[in-house]
């Protein structure tokens, strides 16, 4: 067994170590998950998600509640689905799915929900969009973009606000318009925000009063920004700058114009799924899927022998690669996502036959086991590559349909399908092509002629 080879054995049962550590389930370090950059902040795990069909929970059809006859823009539509997707969010749940629908319907999906009603409610009341003065001598950290605070709306104008309560002083319906733009002077993103005449007056009387403190705006308790007054505002038109993307400054416009529903949305239909539907499912899927993996085990070892183990050893690292990438990333898992990821194992096991195959007709033609192997190997890899290209281009398509008419279902089979066939072109090849040459190189040439059932010729 050459250096090059052992190097290769060595990475590979170092990656299968570190993705059997992460895979089982286990307390796992808090450093280990902040480690996960691209989760979001507040929902750093490495535990797997189970979607709706799964774990049970709530699917909603919100249809827009305007004449039919009334043409929406596909805008409008976007601002509602992230208005909702903001409540759904503070409902704390995972991987929810909040999706737009054609031109008037929004598809939302709350897997785990315990309180379906609640759910309903805090989806469809009205948002509440304040412009609120922080606490005296607050911090950056009070000042920081979605922040979850409390105000005093509701307590009555002249209130004084409890400690570290932040005072409302306007409220939504006070706002006329707001749109980003681009400074004209220093060619930066900002956002303009307009009062009605009726609040004008007040804004410029606070403004005037506290230039040099900032002013927040919340939206639904949590902080949307918290710039700095610079200057008394007479005449209800405020610019809002500094620190913006042209994305985070449209962002911002959207959130401060549609604070409420930009259109009314009432409940077409509703389903709720038990979790004991859900546990039922796993339990058979789970059952399904190890039985059907033990056949094929069993009918490598059998049929390829020598090879079939290799190929067996790379099969059970590519489970354990699958399931890494489930926490990692993370994948919401669903039926169909299963599905897609027991034909990615099946494709797996299908390029392992190719080569071997080829193998055997290289050996038969009187090539050393050397370089049988690695033609098997070399000639294989087209017919492998091909077809898993195709694979991943009928997934693409599939993801897109999904996307597109929010079929969150279909969207779970192509990226499972998906992720598992780009893990394919790596064990096929790089990994059994290694457990390959290390058993070959252990049984030497000589000692596998005089055996040539180990490989199952």
């Amino acid at each position: 067994m050459n250096r090059k080879t052992l190097t290769s054995l060595v990475l590979i049962l170092l990656l299968a170590a570190v993705a059997l550590y992460l895979v089982v389930p286990s307390q796992h370090p808090e450093w280990l998950k902040r480690l996960l950059l691209w989760q979001p902040e507040t929902a750093r795990s490495l535990e797997f998600m189970q979607g709706l069909d799964l774990q049970g929970g709530l699917q909603l059809s919100m249809v827009a509640d305007v004449p039919a006859g009334q043409e929406l823009s596909a805008e409008t539509m976007r601002a509602a689905a992230q208005v909702v997707e903001g409540r759904v969010n503070a409902l704390g749940l995972s991987e929810p799915v909040v999706q737009v629908q054609g031109t008037r319907r929004i598809i939302v999906e709350l897997p785990g929900i315990a309180d379906p009603e609640q759910a309903i409610d805090t989806i469809r009341d009205t948002a509440l969009l304040e412009f609120a003065e922080p606490p005296a001598g607050a911090g950056e950290a009070e000042l920081t973009p979605g922040r979850v605070v409390s105000t005093t709306y509701g307590m009555g104008e002249d209130v004084t606000a409890p400690p570290g309560y932040y005072k409302t002083i306007l409220i939504g319906d006070a706002l006329d318009s707001a749109f980003n733009t681009v400074d004209e002077t220093t060619g930066q993103p900002m956002v303009i925000v307009r009062f009605k005449a009726a609040d004008t007056q007040r804004f410029y009387e606070y403004t005037s009063n506290n230039i040099g403190r900032p002013l927040c705006m919340v939206l639904d308790k949590t902080i949307l920004s918290c710039p700095t007054i610079r200057d008394a505002i007479p005449d209800g038109e405020a610019q809002i700058s500094g620190g913006f993307t042209s994305e985070s400054a449209q962002q911002l416009a959207i959130q401060l114009r549609y604070g409420a529903l930009p259109v009314p949305l009432k409940i077409e239909s509703y389903r709720a799924i038990g979790p004991s539907l859900g546990a039922i499912s796993v339990e058979k899927s789970i059952r399904a899927g190890v039985v059907g993996l033990l056949v094929v085990f069993l009918f490598m070892l059998i049929y390829y022998r020598l090879n079939g183990l290799a190929a067996d050893l790379a099969l059970a690292l590519y489970v354990l690669l699958n399931l890494l990438l489930y926490k990692l990333l993370p994948v919401t898992l669903t039926l169909p996502g299963i599905a897609g990821f027991l034909l990615s194992a099946g494709m797996a096991v299908d390029a392992n036959i190719l080569v071997f195959e080829r193998m055997k007709e290289e050996l038969r033609h009187g090539r050393s086991l050397e370089r049988g192997a690695e033609a098997g190997f070399s000639r294989a890899w087209t017919s492998v590559r091909d077809s898993n290209l195709a694979t991943l281009l009928t997934c693409a398509i599939l993801w897109f349909f999904g996307n597109a008419f929010a079929a969150s279902l279909v969207k779970g089979f192509a990226l499972t399908l998906a992720l598992g066939t780009l893990i394919n072109m790596f064990t096929a090849l790089m990994v059994t092509r290694t457990f390959v040459r290390t058993a070959l190189g252990v049984l030497g040439e000589e000692r596998v002629r005089r055996h040539p059932w180990l490989l199952g010729i």
